[in-house]
């Protein structure tokens, strides 16, 4: 694999290869009203195609991958075209697995408009759509040829939406990086702010974080399983209280260091500080829903799990974390039910 992800502060650098006979680009409802009119100005391509889709979850489901297939068909994308992923997950997962699947693949450049896009899910290949309450069941790992970043494109999102983002930020200060989470802690207030220096900081540490993991594991064999930090409890809470991913995520990741706690894997001061930081950026740790068992059943059909069992991955100490497949479920549903607000 070659790492190819470029960051910047607007799209004035973004070129698109005139061999490509067409351009299609994906995007969805949002990003086409708030972003699209400078990300055209900037790709200087004379054959450009536009596919918008409805944004949300409820886009990533086989009817609107086989309507974007039909599409492509219709406009005569070939295998000499590239397709342009421009917006937050949704967009790059669908728009990617349409990528790895049109004509048994064509080239993909992912553009993530969202935090949690461009610090998290544009980088590493996974591609995917759902299948009911099973998150990305279906996929494929598929790297993009180019990921670009432009930082100010998060100047455009609400607050929930910008904040949502800040749940993978700290996880990888919690799987890899240790003294992340101070910078994290002293740039609060410019974080909030939005200044561009530090999302571009932001921005640059967790992607490269992510790329020394993927490159070490693409098909997360391994190494790469530790990314899911909080993932496997927040699937089910984000699709069961219609959470966003990053705020479900950092719920997920409560009951985590919950469960590191309760077997002395970590101290109290680390669980605060954990806390501390959560508060400290306005994401949530606890949750409502009336039946906690959804939850766990959920966590049941995780693809990530094996042999019947549940994998985890638990907080060992500061900045690391390993996979723990021997969690028993009353431990599990335990931790789930002092997650919820009363």
């Amino acid at each position: 694999m070659e790492k190819s992800i470029i960051i910047d502060y607007n799209y004035k650098n973004l070129n698109i290869d005139k061999n490509y006979d067409k351009v299609l680009v994906i995007t969805d409802e949002n990003v086409y009203k708030h972003q699209f009119n400078d990300f055209i100005k900037s790709i200087n391509h004379e054959f450009v195609e536009l596919f918008i889709i409805r944004s949300g979850e409820i886009s990533k489901s086989i009817s609107v991958y086989e309507k974007i297939i039909e599409f492509c068909i219709k406009v005569n994308i070939t295998r000499k075209s590239v397709v342009v992923a421009l917006g937050g997950g949704v967009v790059g997962d669908l728009a990617g697995f349409v990528a790895s699947t049109y004509m048994r693949g064509i080239d993909l450049i992912q553009i993530p408009t969202t935090l949690l896009s461009q610090v998290d899910s544009s980088v590493g290949g996974k591609t995917g759509i759902n299948i009911g309450n099973i998150k990305n069941i279906i996929g494929t790992f598929y790297q993009p040829k180019i990921t670009y970043i432009n930082v100010n494109s998060l100047k455009t999102l609400n607050d929930d939406e910008y904040l949502s983002g800040m749940g993978e930020v700290i996880k990888y200060a919690f799987i890899y990086d240790y003294d992340f989470i101070d910078y994290i802690i002293k740039n609060s207030e410019n974080i909030w702010g939005r200044d561009e220096t530090v999302l571009f900081e932001i921005v640059k540490k967790c992607t490269d974080i992510k790329w020394d993991i993927v490159s070490q594991d693409e098909k997360e064999s391994g190494l790469r399983k530790i990314l899911n930090l909080g993932h496997t409890f927040g699937h089910g809470i984000e699709k069961l209280c219609n959470l966003s991913h990053g705020f479900a995520v950092n719920i997920g990741m409560n009951m985590a260091f919950m469960i590191a706690l309760d077997k002395e894997l970590i101290d109290t001061a680390y669980y605060e500080k954990f806390i501390y930081l959560s508060n400290l950026l306005g994401l949530p740790t606890k949750f409502k829903i009336d039946n906690h068992e959804k939850v766990l059943e959920i966590m049941k059909s995780d693809k990530k799990n094996s042999f019947s069992k549940i994998n985890l991955v638990i907080p060992t100490g500061k900045g690391k974390v390993d996979i723990f497949n021997n969690i028993n479920e009353e431990e599990i549903s335990n931790v789930i039910k002092r997650c919820i607000n009363a």
